[in-house]
């Protein structure tokens, strides 16, 4: 029996409806009510001032450039923009929220109503609709001592800018689930308004899951799945807890409303706290922050500084350089290696470049632990290379050496063709003695490969290229071979 694509098909009488929460860190050069640094980790308690400490009598300040971020990332996913936001206080006791209480937007976001594509697996799309996205302030981080019983509080992350992108209960698998958080963080990339460093918590979900039989239009009883740091664990842990409430239902149980936490060693949810009874956060509007006023002029200043989108590029890159889904899909998920290919496709109309950069730019990159800015086989470089393939001027195992010469000392393909003599063998004149010699030599596998052994044709080409130190041509060997075999 194959193995499950999915944990549904096991349960083929229920359904899953998950919404996602995903807290979108700013990128922005102050924190979002103050000018300290918006610098979270290295000393603690460093980027903090009397604002980030909640100090009485301390008044925020919004900084323009949080606005600016929300509204690009609002545009970019087809919301609506609210001419007139607020913002919200949202009272709770932690020991990290040095005000009691978080500066939010509950009742008047500054977008509502957008929507995202996902590309599913048989390359069809589905919207997910999006319900709204907020700005809002940071937390700072509690410390819990592994020698005792001490906790410590590092305010360094309090204040720091967030937008908050709530979706609609659209997503039904885990691949939905995986497919709209993977949209989302390419598109804030795009932007350059979040780095999407799942570690670091720049970029973190929460998921609501729930389960229900097929046909029944009641939701069921959803389960928060938080502090789940990697696509692939958010995958592994919806599965399970898919499994896990569709097992409780069918034994007759209830499933309780809780706060799981991903066990990637055990592979299994846990659970952090009961969610039985609503929170009463106590909101109201925060009396020290003015009004935020949007106006044409700009919304279409934030318009003009958007990219190209992340599944406007997929499109492209398809129809225009013909890429396969899997290839283009590949480019979009990092938008320096994207770039770099068409830095590369403008200067040669080859073919091939897409081979040449997913398989050797991104095995070299891979290898040595590097980005594309330190590669030293600059997109001219990769260029020149290619066409000399093209032109066969080298073939293609000389080429995979000459890449290794030029990523190791960046010195131009040419020039190393030229210095080190490796410029193809084209001359039958030249192939035909070199040929003749090995036939002559190897009357043994003459005669086994003329009486069926078709597999020794490798190893007189081999015997070929070895002689020639690689640099035949092999279409050329193969000619000569086969002429030379029959006689």
């Amino acid at each position: 029996m194959s193995e499950l694509r999915t944990v549904l098909e096991k349960y083929p009488d229920y359904e899953a409806v998950i919404g996602m929460e995903v807290h979108v860190q700013l990128t922005t050069k102050s924190k979002i009510f103050c000018l300290c640094k918006n610098e979270s980790g290295g000393q603690p308690n460093k980027n903090i001032c009397n604002i980030c400490c909640g100090y009485p009598g301390v008044l925020p300040l919004l900084n323009k450039q949080v606005v600016n971020y929300a509204m690009m990332a609002g545009l970019a996913t087809n919301c609506s923009l609210t001419r007139r936001s607020q913002f919200d206080r949202k009272h709770y006791f932690y020991p990290d929220l040095p005000k009691a209480y978080q500066i939010t937007q509950q009742y008047n976001p500054i977008c509502k109503e957008g929507h995202i594509t996902i590309r599913l697996e048989d390359n069809s799309t589905k919207k997910i609709k999006i319900n709204r996205i907020h700005m809002e302030e940071d937390a700072g981080k509690s410390i819990h001592s592994s020698y005792g019983d001490a906790s410590y509080v590092d305010l360094n992350r309090a204040g720091t800018p967030l937008l908050e992108i709530v979706s609609e209960p659209d997503l039904s698998s885990s691949f939905e689930v995986r497919a709209y958080l993977k949209e989302l963080h390419r598109i804030v990339r795009y932007l350059q308004i979040c780095t999407g460093n799942m570690e670091e918590g720049a970029f973190r979900a929460d998921t609501n899951i729930s389960v229900r039989k097929k046909g029944d239009r009641e939701l069921g009883t959803k389960c928060e799945l938080k502090n789940i740091n990697s696509f692939k664990f958010i995958a592994d842990a919806t599965e399970y807890e898919i499994a896990r409430q569709i097992e409780l239902l069918k034994k007759g149980e209830r499933v309780v409303s809780q706060t799981r936490l991903w066990d990637s060693k055990k592979k299994e949810t846990v659970i952090m706290r009961n969610k039985e009874e609503v929170a009463d956060y106590r909101f109201f509007p925060d009396p020290d922050l003015p009004v935020i006023e949007i106006n044409d002029e700009w919304i279409e200043r934030m318009k003009k500084v958007i990219p190209e989108l992340p599944q406007k590029k997929f499109v492209r890159l398809c129809i225009q350089k013909g890429l396969t889904p899997a290839e283009a899909e590949i480019l979009i998920d990092d938008p320096e290696l994207a770039q770099y290919f068409e830095r590369v496709s403008e200067l040669t109309p080859s073919k091939s470049v897409i081979n040449w950069v997913l398989r050797d730019i991104m095995g070299y990159l891979k290898e040595h632990k590097i980005g594309l800015i330190e590669c030293l086989v600059t997109p001219e470089k990769l260029a020149k290379l290619v066409d000399l393939v093209e032109q066969g001027k080298i073939n293609s195992k000389v080429a995979k050496e000459v890449f290794l010469l030029v990523a190791q000392k960046g010195e131009d393909p040419e020039e190393i063709v030229v210095q080190k003599g490796l410029e193809q063998i084209d001359s039958v004149e030249l192939l035909e003695p070199i040929i003749k010699e090995i036939v002559s030599a190897h009357p043994n596998q003459v005669e086994q490969f003329k009486a069926g052994k078709d597999r020794l044709f490798g190893f007189f080409v081999g015997k070929v290229m070895q002689q020639t130190k690689g640099r035949a041509n092999p279409n050329l060997i193969q000619k000569l071979l086969k002429e030379y075999l029959r006689k």
